[in-house]
């Protein structure tokens, strides 16, 4: 029987549902708070620039998509695999990186922001759906296995270490989903939604790049020096293969035929047929590979859990590196030296700041109740940042203007 945190109230049983606990969870995701306001949250581009372009919305639907066809296929319960595509990138506050960086660089003092640990703090604690005997918020109340399957970096802070899954004041939640899995060890639904959100993004961020002019696959097939920057790029951030070995993949990439109609991309009506062609077949390929690669090693049969790994070929690893590399140099690294990049930054430092300063009343009534809980500055801080978090792209900017009266 699926378990809930075991200090949590019990709902009143559906009379003649059929619902599965798993799909209870998925439909606790869907209707949340949180949920919603991903819509208004910056993927690459900021949230309401363009309608083409993605917010973390439709590319947490996307990544949950992806998710669910892998997992059903290696045997995974696909609603588990479902709610961990769709709740992966929940605890990301405004402004996409960026804002999890600013949050970041002001939360040392409650233990440093990650959007991974923020995750787990939003389904655990910060929707409202569960009280507890003692009145006390158990978030949506999952299951073990779906909270779980959510444990990207299943890890507490650690020095040196920029990612991790929990901050301390979550740790008893934390060390009930994990219970005696060894730190570090992720589950097999948990892996799927690791390699789903990497295929999403990255084929998906090169698809938002070809279309918003930002990228020029022709221009790159001709020019030496820009696939070298290229792969210098994914060697810094997402790949330990060697140069050489990237310079060859990524010209093999560049002449294959599902991005080769792409070189001379317009825009226009044909065009973006190609293009969709190129985004479900690369998507497509690296789920078929991922599966085929984990049946070799792991045999037929339902696959879940802690009964096997995820096997991801090096081809199709090193595919998508070099399109996460793409995206990275003509997207996202010039977005860096732009002002409003800058400009989000020093947004959510105020926005903490002035929540610091004026505390509870100037915050929503249930972040004002975290801070009248708080039995320390440190918890305080992680109220108010809790708050900021929650706040969409728009929000904080408007937020922003009514507090500093600018």
């Amino acid at each position: 029987m699926a378990k809930r945190w075991p200090s949590a109230a019990r709902l009143v049983a559906e009379p003649g549902s059929s619902r599965s606990p798993f799909q209870r969870d998925r439909a606790r995701l869907l209707h949340s708070a949180g949920f919603r306001r991903l819509a208004d949250k910056t993927q690459v581009h900021t949230a309401g620039t363009d309608d083409f372009l993605r917010t973390r919305l439709t590319h947490s639907l996307e990544v949950a998509q992806i998710s669910r066809e892998l997992g059903s296929a290696l045997g995974c319960d696909a609603d588990v695999a479902d709610v961990a595509g769709l709740a992966h990138d929940l605890g990301h506050p405004p402004f996409g990186h960026n804002g999890e960086d600013a949050l970041h660089e002001v939360a040392g003092p409650c233990g440093g922001y990650e959007g991974n640990a923020q995750t787990l703090r939003v389904l655990t604690r910060l929707e409202a759906k569960v009280l507890d005997a003692d009145g006390n918020s158990a978030g949506l109340n999952l299951t073990r296995a779906s909270l779980d399957a959510t444990c990207k970096y299943p890890w507490p802070a650690r020095p040196g270490r920029r990612k991790f899954g929990v901050y301390e004041d979550d740790r008893a939640v934390f060390d009930w989903v994990r219970g005696d899995v060894p730190e570090g060890v992720t589950c097999l639904e948990a892996q799927v939604m690791d390699w789903s959100d990497d295929v999403a993004y990255s084929v998906h961020d090169v698809e938002d790049g070809l279309h918003g002019g930002y990228i020029n696959l022709g221009k790159l097939m001709d020019d030496a020096e820009e696939q070298a920057a290229v792969c210098e790029a994914v060697a810094e951030r997402y790949s330990d293969a060697s140069p050489a070995a990237l310079g060859e993949a990524l010209r093999d990439l560049l002449r294959d035929p599902v991005t080769g109609g792409l070189h001379d991309y317009d825009g226009s009506f044909r065009s973006q047929v190609v293009l969709k062609e190129f985004t479900s077949n690369m998507v497509g390929r690296f789920v078929k590979a991922t599966v085929a690669a984990t049946r070799e090693r792991f045999g037929e049969g339902p696959l879940r859990r802690y009964d096997a790994d995820l096997v991801v070929p090096e081809r199709e690893r090193v595919q998508c590196a070099l399109l996460k590399g793409i995206a990275w140099r003509y997207v996202m690294r010039p977005r860096t030296d732009e002002s409003w990049y800058t400009r989000q930054r020093e947004i959510l430092h105020d926005l903490v700041a002035l929540l610091c300063e004026r505390g509870p009343e100037a915050m929503e009534p249930m972040f004002a109740e975290l801070w009248h809980r708080a039995p320390d500055d440190s918890a305080k801080l992680r109220a108010v940042i809790d708050q900021v978090a929650s706040l969409t792209d728009a929000s904080a900017v408007s937020w922003h203007r009514r507090l500093t009266g600018v």
